[in-house]
């Protein structure tokens, strides 16, 4: 389950956000009424179902690929399929992906970019423990496949593999964290990783709900809409902001643009 814990002041925000042990994972969103969904559920909306996914995600997957040589301007070609998919995902196409980030404060960073302060709705930060989900997943497979004998320390450096070969081939109703060892520099610079669902049939918030992972901790921090400048403030002073998250000039824009935007709110 999902456990929403509501926060109204910057005190309360930083204790909690500083309690949190190292292997948690964070997401920033926007709007605390948005669910835990990637693009492709929400492309997909209320019609999600295994044939659906299958057949949206496989055509785009087929389409990008078929066409990469002629738009990626030397950029390295990816070697497996989650290299594709988190390539496909970076450039905006719908996946199965979910993107997170090692980083609390770059989550919030992400929850602002989007963010409309005349809205005055709240905003929201999940944190999963990676370490909790990711033994529950592991011990999943294995009560299933009695081969299966990877540890998380075992998976680091074959993530693609197995995700490919395990996850999903047999898409187990499980969630799965990871990345692949080819990252962009651009994921590099926002300590990025993915949540999936094993199973193309089920979205992500139905895994979740699902029993399997009650006993691991899923947090939504649901933050007032009145600390969307003290929020701001705190991320400047850490200097994390569009330029140093994404390094070229479309973060340059982008900084420019939330500076304007926090200062006319």
């Amino acid at each position: 389950m999902i456990e929403d814990i509501v926060i109204d002041t910057a005190d309360e925000l930083i204790k909690f956000i500083n309690s949190l042990p190292n292997h948690f994972v964070f997401r920033g969103q926007a709007d605390a009424t948005w669910k835990l969904e990637s693009t492709l559920e929400r492309v997909i909306g209320k019609h999600w179902c295994a044939n659906s996914a299958t057949k949206f995600e496989d055509h785009s997957y087929n389409a990008f690929r078929s066409k990469y040589h002629i738009y990626n301007q030397n950029e390295h070609t990816p070697e497996s399929k989650l290299s594709w998919l988190s390539v496909m995902q970076h450039y905006g196409v719908p996946t199965r992906l979910l993107d997170f980030t090692e980083s609390p404060y770059i989550a919030l960073y992400f929850a602002l970019e989007s963010y409309n302060p005349l809205s005055g709705r709240d905003f929201s930060i999940y944190a999963i423990d990676y370490t909790a989900v990711m033994e529950r997943s592991l011990e999943f497979i294995k009560l299933r496949d009695t081969k299966f004998q990877e540890t998380r320390a075992s998976i680091y450096g074959q993530r693609d593999k197995i995700f490919e070969e395990v996850v999903d081939r047999f898409a187990y109703d499980i969630l799965w964290i990871t990345e692949p060892l080819e990252l962009n520099a651009r994921m590099d610079r926002q300590s990025g990783t993915f949540l999936v669902s094993g199973n193309r049939e089920k979205t992500i918030e139905s895994v979740i709900a699902s029993g399997t992972y009650d006993e691991c901790k899923i947090v939504k921090l649901i933050i007032s809409s009145a600390l969307y400048e003290s929020v701001y403030a705190l991320l400047r002073k850490m200097s994390i902001n569009a330029k140093s998250i994404y390094g070229d000039l479309s973060g340059l824009a982008k900084a420019i643009r939330m500076e304007l935007q926090v200062y006319t709110a």
